[in-house]
Formats: structure tokens, C-alpha cells, sequence
């Protein structure tokens, strides 16, 4: 690795733990560690979900996306970002502010009962495990050409530098600290969008591309990404955590400006590289060519640190998500009465983060593609937990049977397809996203039938 890598590496890693550090003496409780106390600014709100959300799908498979098909990469993951956050903003944050809970499984008992609630734990316990661990493949990845050792080495270093400063302080270190990457990550884009704005053929960059290239796939990925984020804890925790439901949607309309901004200049980067590389297919991901490349040392390195600060942001995020539901939902809700807080469930949430980012350190060593995992993860809650996640909205009275049903037929499809995906159940299921209307339609079945069967309960009685 080049010297200035290793002097913007090392001080950017310092960074990071002195802000963990910083705040560690101040977790007394489990709203301390994973909500900050509700005291998230809309400036924290949108810096913290701007980097969490702009993760290594973003930054690396996006810009390849583009470099190889042109502006149709926008749909991978900006489309979906942007729905998103606008969803949470004009339907979701005011109602998600005024329910008297910690965490969406708390919603889901109040509508489907205890039973659902531990079903649907699990499956978000799942989901973040399996997220968690695409972010890991990224930074395996990335890592192993400069640092010179191996792809597990790499993923290791990465994990470890964030599980130092996530049991430290929790979500409020997440929420400074993606402040930081997410600054990071901007200028390192930023310069290099100038960079190749001065070097590369605008006429011949952006001829021939299509908006609409591989529509079916496409939308079929932007449907997954959409339908996983709006019911996916990473967004409602940091509605959660905002001092008022106002600054929630400040912060989040202020997201969704950023996005476009952000996915527009990755797009543009992808593209204006084609004449620089001849549109000759890549051995390593285009933005580690640039900066194993030609272009300045001083923005080589930002731009590795900027690379590095979206993996990094994203994989705290849904390590701590994790964690909260590993301690709140699945640890205090079967083994401690909840009269009992304080220092013994921070405790336990230091614990439930280094489990977590363990289980998905192993998931990370089966796979090395970072769209297949993050595609697995979004299955998950797509077909696990969207519909009965949405339903809570519509319907007031509690119908266990049809939360429950729901639950188990597409969170049971989607254990499937990633049983196939790993080999463990050659099942023979279609691969993702072509999996998700199949999952979808089983998750729709399953609510229908046990709201009829609820609604004949109710009518015998």
C-alpha cells in the first residue's frame, strides 16, 4: 500500500475510536446505547442515514453497474434509496413517533400477539445478520488488493475497527461517526467526478446509454430494495431516535436530496470512466482501479478512505440494529423482566453487538458478491415482513393468525432461497429478485387466509 493510504487510513481508524470512546461513559440505558435518548438533531438524522444507506452497493456496485450499462445503474439501489426515504417522510414518521414502542416487534405484539412477535425477531435478527455480513464482503474485497493479505484478513480488519467503537457508544458513536464518513465519503466522490470531468470524453462517455436497459430486473430489484427498507428497522430506529417527529422529517427530506445528488454522481462516475478504460471489461471494481491507478495520490487516498467510510457506515448501522434486537426483543423479552434496565442491558447490548457482527463474519466467508448478499438480505423482509408490517397501519385490532401466517409462509420462502443460495437445501427456487413476487404472493396468501379464518373465529364465537 502506498504511504499516503496508510497515513489517511490510520488517521481516519483513530477518528473512529476516539468517537466511540468519546461516548461510552455515557450509555446508562438500552434507549442510551440504541436510541441516543431521542435526541437525534434532523443534521444527525440525515448524516446518519445518508451513510448508513449509501454502503458498499452504492459506492462499488453501482459504479460498476454504470461503467458496464450506463444510466439504467440508477435503478440498483438510488430508485429504491429514494422511494425510501420519502415513503418514511410523507406516511411514516409522524405514526411510527406517536406508537408507544422501542422497536417494531413491540408494534407487532400489540397487533398479532406474542407468538408473531418472537417469529418476527428472528427473522430481523436474520436480516441485519445477513446485511451486516454484505458490507464485510465489501470491505474483504476492497482491503485484500492493498493491504496484500488474504480476503478473510481483510473482512477482519474491517469488522474489528467497527465492533472496537460500536460496544463503546452505540448508536450515538454510529450517528457521529457516519457524520464523519458520510463527509468523507462525499469529498472522495466530489473530487473524483471533477477528476474525470477534466480527463475523460463527455460525447463519448454517454453515448448509447439507456435509462430503460434490463427494465424487467430492474424493477424487479427496486420492488425487493423499496418493500425490504420500508419495513426494515435501520430507518424507524432513526426516526426513533430523533428528539421530535418534525426533525425526523426534516432530516429525512434533507436524505432524500442528498440521494439524488449522491446516486446521480456515482452514475456520472461510472460512465465518464468508460472512455478512460476503453469500455474493456474490469479485473477489480472500477474504484479500485482509479485508485490503484494514475489519477493524484493525495485524491487516491481520499478516495480510498471515502470507499472505505461507506462499508464501514453501512456495517455499523446493521450491526447495532441487530444488536438492539438481539437484546430488547429476543434477550429482555424471554429472560429479564423489563422492569430491569440500566448498566446490565448495556452490557448485554455490547455483548449482542460482538455476537452479531460474529454470526456475520461467518456468513461473509460463504459469500464474496456483494448484490447477491445484500439481494438475500432484502428478500428477507420483503417477503417476511412487509405485508404484515403495512397491515399494522390499516387494520387496529389484533389478527394473530393473520400476522402469523403471513410470517411464516414468506419468511418460511425466503429461508429457502437462502438454504439454496447456500447449498445447504438444493431446492431448485428461483434465484433473486427473480424470487420475490413468488414470496411476495405467498406472504399476501397467508395474511388473506388467516384474516378469513380470524374473521370465522370471530363469527362462530
Amino acid at each position: 500500500m502506498k504511504p499516503e493510504f496508510f497515513a489517511f487510513l490510520g488517521v481516519y481508524f483513530a477518528i473512529l475510536l476516539f468517537l466511540g470512546l468519546k461516548f461510552s461513559r455515557r450509555m446508562k440505558s438500552l434507549e442510551d446505547f440504541f436510541l441516543a435518548s431521542r435526541s437525534l438533531s434532523a443534521r444527525l438524522v440525515f448524516l446518519s442515514l445518508t451513510a448508513s444507506w449509501f454502503g458498499a452497493t452504492s459506492i462499488l456496485v453501482t459504479t460498476d453497474e454504470a461503467y458496464r450499462v450506463g444510466v439504467s445503474a440508477v435503478w440498483l439501489v438510488g430508485v429504491p434509496a429514494l422511494l425510501t426515504v420519502l415513503i418514511f417522510a410523507f406516511l411514516l414518521a409522524g405514526p411510527i413517533r406517536r406508537l408507544p414502542i422501542l422497536t417494531l416487534p413491540d408494534l407487532i405484539e400489540l397487533h398479532y400477539g406474542k407468538a408473531v412477535r418472537h417469529l418476527a425477531s428472528g427473522l430481523i435478527f436474520w436480516y441485519m445478520v445477513v446485511l451486516a455480513s454484505s458490507q464485510m464482503v465489501a470491505a474483504g474485497n476492497f482491503f485484500k488488493p492493498f493491504l496484500g493479505v488474504s480476503y478473510f484478513w481483510s473482512l477482519a480488519l474491517g469488522t474489528a475497527v467497527v465492533i472496537v467503537y460500536l460496544v463503546s457508544g452505540g448508536l450515538r458513536s454510529v450517528a457521529f461517526t457516519d457524520s464523519f464518513q458520510c463527509l468523507f465519503l462525499s469529498a472522495g466522490m466530489v473530487g473524483l467526478a471533477v477528476f474525470l470531468l477534466r480527463s475523460s470524453s463527455f460525447e463519448a462517455a454517454f453515448c448509447g446509454v439507456d435509462f430503460f436497459f434490463d427494465i424487467k430486473k430492474n424493477l424487479l430489484i427496486t420492488l425487493s430494495f423499496t418493500l425490504a427498507w420500508t419495513i426494515s428497522p435501520i430507518a424507524w430506529q432513526r426516526v426513533q431516535a430523533a428528539r421530535t417527529a418534525e426533525k425526523a422529517r426534516q432530516g429525512l427530506f434533507i436524505t432524500a436530496a442528498a440521494f439524488v445528488f449522491l446516486y446521480g454522481l456515482v452514475v456520472v462516475i461510472g460512465i465518464l470512466a468508460r472512455p478512460l478504460f476503453s469500455f474493456r471489461a474490469l479485473a477489480s471494481p472500477l474504484l479500485a482501479e482509479f485508485i490503484a491507478g494514475s489519477i493524484a495520490p493525495v485524491l487516491g487516498a481520499l478516495l480510498f478512505v471515502a470507499v472505505a467510510a461507506a462499508i464501514l457506515s453501512t456495517m455499523d448501522t446493521a450491526i447495532n440494529t441487530g444488536a438492539l434486537t438481539l437484546t430488547r426483543d429476543i434477550y429482555q423479552r424471554i429472560f429479564v423482566p423489563s422492569r430491569e434496565a440500566g448498566d446490565g442491558l448495556v452490557l448485554a447490548g455490547r455483548i449482542a453487538t460482538f455476537i452479531v457482527a460474529t454470526l456475520a463474519f461467518v456468513v461473509a466467508t460463504r459469500f464474496q458478491s456483494i448484490l447477491r448478499t445484500i439481494g438475500l438480505a432484502s428478500e428477507i423482509m420483503t417477503e417476511g415482513l412487509f405485508i404484515p408490517g403495512m397491515a399494522m397501519f390499516i387494520f387496529k385490532k389484533k389478527i394473530p393468525l393473520a400476522g402469523g401466517l403471513s410470517l411464516a409462509l414468506g419468511g418460511g420462502f425466503a429461508l429457502a432461497s437462502f438454504l439454496s443460495e447456500l447449498k445447504i437445501f438444493p431446492a431448485g427456487l428461483p434465484a433473486w429478485p427473480n424470487s420475490v413476487p413468488y414470496g411476495l404472493g405467498l406472504s399476501l396468501a397467508g395474511f388473506v387466509a388467516g384474516f378469513l379464518l380470524e374473521k370465522l373465529r370471530q363469527s362462530s364465537h
